[in-house]
């Protein structure tokens, strides 16, 4: 893709998506969309409220009585034009996610393109998962759940919206979205794109507001049968408690505190790059981000010298431009979140080999940390424990494989995880003993029909493929005398 083109008018959002159309906002907060890059008002926009909610639950509802006796052919052909139409804005959304969202170019088309892709992965999945079983007098049948609300989280706001309904789609169900509000730009483009696919009116509904207001009306009210959620642990877990009112099926795909196992026959001059790919990951705006760096003691030095040197390939600055590896962070409020995190490591006895607080020089306008690795760190220690949701990697000592295994499982959290090293063997023996919902050997990696989610309060259910598609279906069985 050539350079990415720069809007020059700020643009104005009142709609949301219901019932097959783009209709005003009932409700009338305005929020403004700050530029993470150098803090300028780049839009306004409309938020939603209760009663935009009730409208969009209400024609999902209507629709779900029809879409849901839909075939799988029928449901397939419906991915396919949601894939279509989709493909033909990558380089909008692309567009959008750099300039709303501060995500480099180099990851943001990439994982934009994963997203539109994950229709085309269900209709796969959806083809080859048996929604009927007999035997005898007996008969099963794998149901459709109902109205499903869907909450997005802003960093990755394309994959998470169409993965979702991709999943969605196919198991039969009618939806509504709630997409992060720091994310509208991004979500309008989106649902313009969408719109071209010719969907069932109701099949689709989006309205762009607040988690306390829209979200929280999805999560209690008794027509929305499940919530599937992207974000934070605390949002999770306020949706498990306030869902279970209304017997809500819940699919929660929460933090992460992901730890990277650079095992003692590791080749450095590859292990090191790609350790801090991942550490670095979307700004390290990322839940699968490996913050935790776990090294051979023997190997330590080296591995200093080694992350010294790889980081200069991690240039701060322009998200449009090719080059950039790290962005700023998405809002004042997760900058200063990320340099409190800084803060505490070093008031904990850690040591900065790289990085530290403050702007960058030269990138003191936007919300641009300086991406920081800390070494002589302990896994008690906050920076270690807790999500960041910033480029800030703590590197940790371990003797022994066996103690480098506890120290990988020493977390709250489980979602994701890898292993660098040169025997294979040895590598998956490692990964099979980590509490992680998923573990990459040497180097980041993705299968679009692998499940995707968490162990302990990482989440609870899966996404992706078939297991996707099984969260939004409900058995029933039909029995003979």
């Amino acid at each position: 893709m050539n350079a990415l083109p720069q809007r020059d008018t700020m643009k104005t959002i009142t709609t949301h998506y219901i019932d097959g159309a783009f209709v005003e906002s009932h409700g009338r907060e305005v929020m403004d969309t700050i530029s993470p890059t150098d803090a300028r008002v780049i839009a306004r926009v409309t938020l939603g409220d209760e009663e935009d909610t009730r409208r969009a639950i209400a024609a999902a509802k209507r629709a779900f009585a029809t879409y849901s006796r839909s075939t799988k052919e029928e449901r397939a052909q419906i991915l396919r034009r949601l894939h279509k139409a989709a493909s033909a804005r990558i380089d909008d959304l692309t567009v959008a996610m750099v300039e709303e969202y501060g995500g480099v170019v180099q990851f943001a088309r990439p994982i934009i393109e994963s997203g539109v892709n994950a229709f085309l992965a269900s209709e796969r999945a959806l083809q080859d998962l048996q929604l009927t079983r007999s035997w005898g007098k007996t008969t099963v049948t794998l149901e459709p759940v109902g109205v499903a609300g869907l909450i997005t989280a802003w960093n990755a706001n394309a994959l998470f919206i169409c993965l979702k309904l991709a999943s969605d789609v196919a198991a039969g169900c009618t939806v509504v979205i709630k997409p992060s509000e720091l994310s509208s730009l991004q979500t309008r483009v989106m649902v313009e794109a969408l719109h071209e696919a010719n969907l069932p009116k109701g099949l689709l509904n989006v309205v762009t507001g607040l988690g306390n207001i829209v979200g929280a009306e999805l999560t209690r009210n008794p027509d929305v049968a499940k919530i599937s959620f992207t974000g934070s642990l605390a949002v999770g877990e306020r949706i498990m408690r306030d869902g279970a009112e209304t017997m809500k099926r819940i699919t929660l795909e929460l933090g992460g505190k992901s730890p990277t196992i650079l095992l003692d026959d590791a080749a450095l001059d590859r292990a090191i790059p790609s350790a801090l790919v991942m550490a670095f990951l979307n700004s390290g705006q990322a839940c699968a981000a490996g913050t935790r760096l776990l090294v051979p003691k023997n190997r330590l030095d080296a591995v200093k010298r080694g992350i010294r040197d790889a980081m200069r390939a991690f240039t701060v600055g322009d998200p449009a431009d090719q080059k950039t590896a790290v962005g700023p962070m998405v809002s004042q409020k997760q900058y200063e979140r990320v340099q409190s995190y800084i803060r505490k490591g070093i008031e904990e006895g850690a040591e900065v080999l790289v990085g530290g607080e403050g702007h960058p020089e030269g990138l003191e306008a936007g919300y641009y940390v300086k991406p920081t690795v800390f070494v002589n760190v302990k896994n008690d220690m906050t920076i270690a424990q807790e999500e960041i949701f910033g480029p800030v990697l703590s590197v940790i000592a371990y003797d022994t494989e066996e103690e480098a295994i506890r120290i990988a499982n020493d977390s709250k959290y489980g979602l994701h995880a890898a292993v660098l090293g040169t025997d294979l063997a040895r590598a998956r023996r490692v990964a099979s003993q980590i509490r992680a919902g998923r573990v990459v050997i040497n180097g980041m990696t993705d299968d679009a029909q692998a499940p995707w989610g968490g162990f302990k309060y990482s989440g609870v259910g899966r996404e992706y493929g078939r297991y996707g598609i099984e969260a939004f279906l409900e058995t029933r069985a039909i029995l003979e005398s």
